[in-house]
């Protein structure tokens, strides 16, 4: 069994994200050992080439080679040789960054990367994570939680937000990636909005649209506590969005890091996102999103385990610190492994 095992993939619709963020990982921590949970829940033993080798993982999915070795992710975790290794979680969304898979590795004193299974479940909900966020003294967003399943009381209830506040956004309550994100200004974005969500199994909320700057912030935990990575600037084109599509595939949209911005914004989004990282309880790393205004930053949300694609934001923000991906990664390791033993 090898020292560090890369697990990647899982059951969320953000595992294509997943398997960029895996070979990313991979490309730089030569040493480690590939895992791939399949969306029926078996483990595969990845050959590390075969990983590097998949193209354009945002489009297409990742279909291992081998059988499964072990029938699902829990049965992994019992084999004895698992017990000794670190686990590197390239993993995004339900499932993986919920608390789900946290959860199996405390259970068994298993050492894995990113906050730990409470953490991740309070940051997963949104609407539970801007409360403790906002009783850390952190501004947030309007919101309300729309009715599932009902197209009606789902049309009535977005309406009725809408016209209180002029432009909303409609995001899942559990989810990231930007994915299946509506920006509502409109009757007719409304009642797009209306078809995705009535028929979607995940719950939705609608959230004020607040205008100002989008930041996203990076906190890494190290030997010496926490700190704020530099920002990066999130600059949409005219009538677009921040969706998955222009994310990951299109050009909808302009990541500039560090961003371009005045130092003050620059210091309020990062006191925002730390102070959102403690609130929630977080270790390791996460990522928060931010829009700054006039009267300072405003949390959005926060990502437990944010991207690592080569493109991510995170390995943007390294690079303008001056950090190298080697330094970052063997640093998230070191931290599993000193709380493991702590526990």
């Amino acid at each position: 069994m090898p020292d560090v095992i890369v697990l990647f993939g899982g059951p969320s619709p953000e595992r294509k994200v997943s398997v960029a963020s895996a070979q990313h990982v991979a490309s730089v921590l030569e040493e480690a050992e590939a895992w791939f949970w399949a969306v029926e829940g078996g483990i595969h033993r990845v050959d590390r080439v075969a990983l590097l080798a998949h193209e354009k993982p945002f489009e297409t999915e990742f279909v291992p080679r081998s059988k499964a070795s072990f029938a699902s992710l829990e049965a992994a975790l019992d084999d004895p040789g698992s017990r000794k290794a670190v686990f590197f979680l390239a993993l995004h969304g339900t499932g993986g960054e919920d608390g789900t898979a946290q959860q199996m590795f405390e259970d068994r004193r298993i050492a894995f990367t990113g906050p730990g299974a409470e953490a991740s479940r309070k940051a997963m909900d949104k609407e539970w994570a801007k409360k403790l966020v906002s009783a850390a003294g952190v501004r947030i967003a309007e919101s309300i939680r729309l009715p599932r399943g009902d197209a009606k009381a789902v049309r009535d209830a977005l309406l009725g937000f809408l016209r209180r506040q002029g432009s909303v956004v409609v995001k899942p309550v559990a989810s990231g990636s930007s994915v299946g994100l509506y920006m509502v200004h409109t009757g007719a974005d409304a009642e797009a909005a209306v078809a995705g969500v009535s028929g979607a199994k995940e719950e939705y909320l609608a959230e004020s649209f607040v205008q100002g700057t989008e930041l996203t912030v990076a906190i890494v935990d190290g030997e010496n506590g926490a700190r704020p990575l530099p920002p990066t600037e999130v600059r949409v084109e005219r009538g677009g969005s921040f969706d998955y599509a222009n994310k990951y595939i299109a050009s909808g949209a302009r990541e500039i890091t560090p961003a371009e911005v005045p130092a003050e914004m620059t210091r309020s989004a990062q006191e925002a996102a730390l102070a959102a990282h403690k609130a929630l309880g977080c270790e390791g790393y996460s990522r928060t999103d931010l829009i700054c205004g006039d009267r300072g930053a405003v949390f959005l949300e926060i990502n437990t385990l944010p991207g690592l694609t080569r493109r991510s934001f995170v390995p943007q923000q390294l690079r303008a610190e001056g950090t190298s991906m080697r330094a970052f990664l063997d640093g998230q390791l070191a931290l599993a492994r000193r709380r493991r033993d702590r526990r």
